[in-house]
């Protein structure tokens, strides 16, 4: 089974869909005028300022938004998957997420701006948008299949990448915790605890969409507070090691063997699993985080790309960057061509710092993990409404709870491989939709410049 599920996902995230994704951040960078470098300074102020000052109209602030699209893709992805990265790719891995990452904060200001331009008021006067609407509106009715398409695999997703990968990653984390005090963990245990999650996420999702966004803004700030703060002591404690292993990420993207001695030689290897691991942890390129975007209150639909542009950049530049770092300043011996997920890490982070420091890394963990089966509840939510009406909330709140127990019995090479073709799944309804809408995109950043412009004057 696993090797069929390695075989779909190297068809999927081939050479098409990674010229797909990257092709597509590319042409919007050129529509755009270099979007993500040329308001990132405003984008970088609009998002100091939500901390002084919220916005309360509308059904999520902001920075609200902003929360919740951050909730979902500030993840284990970060700490599991690159590491993943790797092992799997070598450290040049690294180099190609960030091109991705920079890619993606274009991608992103698309997906959150035209979220933002065609949505729509439910009949609980709720504002809604994401993709599928994005399709219905902006290509016509007539497309709506396409949309329906998007909000399946959305659907599918959430269980996976929102919920499994999560939810083993957790358990994954608890576990390396009793191993360091000494006890043993058991299929009992697992269950116990996903059971308790279960419960939680649960009363988190049938709060809706106002409560999702609570629990993320006051979430996610604590969450990446705290594992930055445990990064920063590594690298300043290992600082002399900076050098090399930047030299190492940028060696490695283009002779990954020179680097892991033979053990990863080909580049579309390091390329693949960078872009691929990049794109999980960022969702820039599925159109996620535009569902979470659309409920924002703004003046212009520009002002919410500019948080588009800060998800991205704080998930990968930022925080997936110091967790590469803490792993090749660690002197961890990295095992080459396996996925040792959360536990690469870990071990990375004790070998600085000592085995107590998987106590905090387990904590910071299951936040993040609450936080993205929370953000991705949201999304799965909100395209099964989509799909089947708005009275189907609460039955998809209780679905999520049964697949977070069924969790604790899934293994993790089936879970990320899954995780990772749905992904490719998913990208590809919503590239062809920014692609299409890119004219209006190019109107919108247009208009917002002039404004902008004659403010100043």
């Amino acid at each position: 089974m696993l090797a069929f599920l390695e075989k779909i996902n190297h068809l999927v995230w081939g050479v098409p869909a990674l010229f797909g994704i990257l092709g597509v951040g590319i042409y919007l960078t050129l529509r755009t005028g270099f979007a993500q470098f040329r308001f990132f300074p405003q984008a970088l102020r609009g998002f100091f300022s939500c901390f002084f000052k919220k916005d309360k109209q509308g059904d999520n602030s902001p920075f609200q938004a902003l929360c919740t699209a951050l909730a979902a893709t500030v993840g284990t992805g970060n700490l599991a998957g690159v590491a993943g990265a790797i092992a799997l790719g070598g450290p040049g891995a690294i180099f190609w997420m960030w091109v991705c990452g920079f890619l993606g904060m274009v991608t992103k200001f698309a997906e959150a701006t035209l979220a933002v331009r065609y949505r729509k008021r439910t009949s609980a006067g709720e504002l809604i948008g994401g993709p599928m609407v994005m399709i219905e509106q902006g290509l016509g009715k007539s497309w709506r299949w396409l949309g329906m398409l998007y909000s399946f695999f959305a659907v599918v997703a959430s269980f996976g990448v929102g919920n499994a990968t999560q939810i083993n990653a957790v358990i994954g984390g608890v576990n390396s915790v009793i191993a360091v005090f000494g006890g043993r963990s058991s299929r009992w245990v697992d269950f116990a605890l996903a059971a308790m999650l279960a419960v939680l996420i649960c009363v988190m999702l049938f709060g809706g969409a106002r409560r999702i966004g609570s629990v993320a803004e006051r979430l996610i700030p604590f969450a990446s507070v705290m594992y930055l703060l445990l990064c920063a002591v590594v690298l300043i404690g290992r600082f002399q090691l900076l050098p090399s292993a930047f030299a190492a990420i940028f060696a490695g993207a283009f002779s990954p063997k020179a680097v892991t001695g033979g053990m990863i030689g080909s580049f579309f290897v390091s390329l693949r699993v960078g872009a691929s691991r990049g794109v999980f942890t960022n969702e820039a390129g599925m159109g996620t985080a535009s569902i979470a975007h659309a409920g924002a209150k703004v003046k212009h639909p520009v002002e919410q790309g500019l948080m588009g542009i800060m998800e991205v950049f704080l998930d990968t530049i930022v925080i997936c960057t110091m967790t590469a770092l803490v792993i090749l300043c660690s002197g961890v011996q990295i095992p080459y061509g396996i996925d040792t997920g959360i536990l690469l890490t870990n071990q990375a982070f004790s070998q600085v710092l000592g085995d107590w420091v998987s106590i905090p890394i387990a904590v910071a963990l299951c936040l993040f993990a609450v936080a993205t089966v929370v953000g991705w509840g949201l999304y799965g939510a909100r395209s099964a409404q989509y799909l089947f009406g708005e009275n189907s909330w609460k039955i998809f709140a209780v679905a999520q709870g049964v697949v977070i127990m069924a969790s604790s019995f899934v293994g993790t090479g089936a879970v990320w491989l899954l995780a990772e073709i749905v992904n490719g799944f998913m990208a590809i309804p919503n590239l062809i939709v920014l692609t299409v809408l890119s004219p209006e995109l190019t109107r919108l950043v247009r208009e917002y410049s002039l404004t902008r412009d004659r403010l100043k004057c």
